[in-house]
């Protein structure tokens, strides 16, 4: 049992917290910027033709077929883009950016890291900003996926549209976006978590000072009266 407990105490480190969300964060950003410009968002398949297949992203929308294969066009207008992917190609362009800057400024908040060592409430500062920027970046990458699925899902079940007009379904990026967004959130919350760790680690490494400092003159007096 005692075994047990020093190992858990030897792997949830602080600097291992520190990494650990660290990298967890890093992939949520990969993911994120993968899934910004995938045209796989929205799927369609029309049972007039099954041999076509139609899919939708932020930036393109393509057709496949057996004969011609993928062909992909990218939206000609900003403007005449639908409300819901123009507000998720915003938020997902400032998922890319917050996520950037929230892993670069972890990156120099990190213990062992030589640029900035020496001063650790800068550091503290900047694992503070640091998991601020990446949850905002989660916040801002779940928002647009769960948007576009509430439209998908209200405009699927209109009864108002006949049964043969073919619906957009859910594609493989909105699930690399949910998926990419929950990396981010986890990964920006434990940043958090070894914020607190390394202030509890300092305020007990004070009270350790303390007691030593208030131990020294004692046996110091000791000492002067055993050879008195």
């Amino acid at each position: 049992m005692y075994g047990m407990r020093f190992v858990n105490m030897a792997l949830f480190t602080t600097k291992f917290v520190q990494r650990a969300s660290l990298f967890v964060s890093y992939g949520g950003l990969v993911t994120t910027f993968i899934t910004t410009f995938l045209p796989l968002w929205k799927t369609m398949n029309s049972d007039l033709n099954e041999m076509e297949n139609w899919y939708e992203g932020l930036w393109h929308m393509c057709i496949y077929t057996e004969e011609v294969g993928i062909h992909c066009k990218a939206f000609e207008s900003f403007l005449a883009l639908p409300l819901d992917t123009l507000a998720s190609r915003v938020l997902m362009c400032i998922s890319i950016a917050t996520g950037f800057l929230g892993v670069a400024a972890a990156f120099f908040g990190l213990q062992g890291v030589e640029i900035g060592a020496g001063r650790e409430r800068m550091k503290r500062t900047l694992l503070i900003l640091g998991g601020v920027f990446i949850v905002v970046s989660g916040i801002t990458t779940l928002a647009p996926v769960s948007l576009m699925a509430y439209i998908m899902v209200v405009k699927f079940w209109d009864e108002n549209l006949p049964d043969v007009m073919p619906r957009w379904e859910y594609g493989e990026a909105m699930f690399s976006a949910w998926f990419a967004g929950l990396l981010l959130v986890v990964g920006g919350a434990f940043l958090f978590v070894a914020v607190c760790m390394g202030d509890h680690e300092a305020k007990l490494q004070s009270k350790i000072l303390a007691r030593n400092q208030e131990q020294r003159p004692r046996t110091q007096h000791y000492r002067k009266t055993e050879i008195i």
